[in-house]
């Protein structure tokens, strides 16, 4: 249902009535495609550095976004617990606490943002050093880094904007702000790395522009058209900064523990030789898109969940969570049926040395029936994380990485050899999936309460 103010239609969604399935499947498609963008951002990137500068300057730009890379990954669980706070608000009715609550956020992530912007600048050198960057690389690797840690406010910025219209129900809005942003890299990027000779630098400076300009106009069109409650920022009370860091933290540690994670199962992979590491990768950036429709289900249950847990609609939050499943289900076994039918073409699209597509193939013919649980994993844990149950999905995802994923993979390659990386992984989609529910099912999280 929209909400009606004046004669302006709000763009917001009320999840506490009206059909729920409806409701996820429009409410879920524009943050799909939103996240598609997003991964195209780093394509964009990589096809203009590669083809206008060389390998050198890619493998730069590559190290460097393993920590950008972190840093997005944080600033995503920050927002993580924006949608659990502002939607639970929403769900109230309360939208003088959504105005208090966007004012804290906006306060707190200027903060932590100036704070990682100046570590960024300060000790580029030395992180690149640590991660073994190759001299050859370093200069423009630091460069590059430091050039984003400056414009890093934009990169939180745009991103808060985006998750606290999704917060309040709308999705759509979110879209045009991302899409703009990548509209812009894909101009900027040649003009700057080729047009005016800036090599890595002007990739870096188009990158950071296009995110400014989309923060500049994500708040001015949020404003014009009075999407939210808004407040001129000023310092926020204590109990709702705390309320941010009690839940953000974790939830910004949870998304560290998936990105140590996935570098931990690398080296499981690397263990195997080159054509492993070129298969794994090429599958890697096929599962970037292929997750993101339970991704964007995670996102959206928490949102449709949080307003309901807000005014204590636990019956439409079961079956939420139930619709939820079902539809990640459905989309999840298509993938897997267009993965298996073409699985080596895919592959192709990235490598073409013989080994690395045998793995490549094998890879995904194997783990594609495995990714309906792992979208159990996105959902079960959206609606748990909609109650402000944080660290509980941060140990969810902690036995999951730690405890699972990686000593199954291991294991599993030592007893099959390369092949067994894939069933390694595809076990532990399924325990999780299994954890996952017995905590949604038993768990306590149902008697947390954020607000008093």
């Amino acid at each position: 249902m929209y909400k009606q103010e004046g004669n302006h239609l709000s763009k917001q969604r009320d999840f506490t009535q009206g059909n729920l399935m409806g409701a996820l499947i429009y409410f879920s498609g524009p943050i799909i495609l939103a996240q598609l963008l997003q991964v195209s951002y780093q394509l964009v990137d990589s096809l203009w550095i590669g083809n206008l500068i060389g390998a050198n300057a890619l493998g730069a730009v590559n190290i460097a976004g393993v920590v950008i890379f972190t840093v997005l990954s944080f600033v995503i669980g920050i927002n993580n617990s924006t949608l659990t706070i502002l939607s639970q608000q929403k769900g109230k009715g309360n939208e003088a606490g959504v105005a208090r609550y966007i004012n804290a956020f906006v306060v707190t992530l200027t903060c932590i943002g100036v704070l990682m912007g100046l570590v960024g600048v300060i000790f580029a050198e030395p992180i690149l050093q640590l991660l073994g960057t190759p001299s050859a690389m370093l200069d423009d690797s630091t460069t590059y880094l430091q050039i984003h840690a400056v414009g890093i406010l934009f990169l939180v910025g745009y991103n808060f904007i985006s998750t606290v219209l999704r917060a309040v129900g709308d999705s759509k809005t979110p879209l045009r702000i991302v899409g703009l942003a990548v509209l812009l890299n894909i101009v900027l990027d040649p003009l700057f790395i080729a047009g005016f000779d800036w090599g890595v630098q002007g990739a870096a400076v188009a990158t950071i522009m296009s995110q400014g300009f989309s923060m500049i106009y994500g708040g001015w069109y949020v404003i014009r058209h009075q999407l939210i409650e808004w407040q001129r920022p000023h310092l926020p009370a204590w109990t709702e900064v705390k309320l941010i860091l009690n839940l953000g933290i974790p939830s910004g540690l949870q998304m560290a523990i998936i990105s140590a994670g996935a570098a931990a199962i690398m080296s499981v992979v690397t263990s195997h030789g080159e054509a492993a590491v070129a298969g794994y990768s090429a599958a890697q950036r096929l599962d970037s898109v292929i997750l993101l429709p339970a991704q964007a289900l995670g996102a959206t249950v928490n949102s449709m969940a949080g307003q309901n847990i807000g005014v204590g609609k636990w019956d439409r939050v079961r079956k939420i969570a139930l619709l939820g499943v079902a539809y990640n289900t459905v989309i999840m076994l298509v993938f897997a049926g267009l993965l298996v039918l073409f699985a080596d073409q895919a592959i192709r699209m990235f490598i073409q040395e013989i080994g690395a597509v045998q793995f490549g193939t094998h890879y995904l013919m194997v783990i594609a029936f495995f990714y309906p649980f792992l979208g159990v994993n996105f959902v079960l844990n959206g609606i748990v994380r909609a109650s402000g149950a944080m660290y509980q999905v941060m140990i969810l995802n902690l036995l999951s990485f730690w405890i699972l994923r990686y000593p199954l993979s291991y294991l599993m390659s030592e007893w099959l050899g390369e092949t067994g990386i894939a069933y390694g992984i595809g076990m532990s989609f399924v325990i999780s999936s299994l954890l996952a529910f017995l905590y949604y099912r038993f768990g306590k999280w149902k008697n947390k309460q954020i607000f008093s």
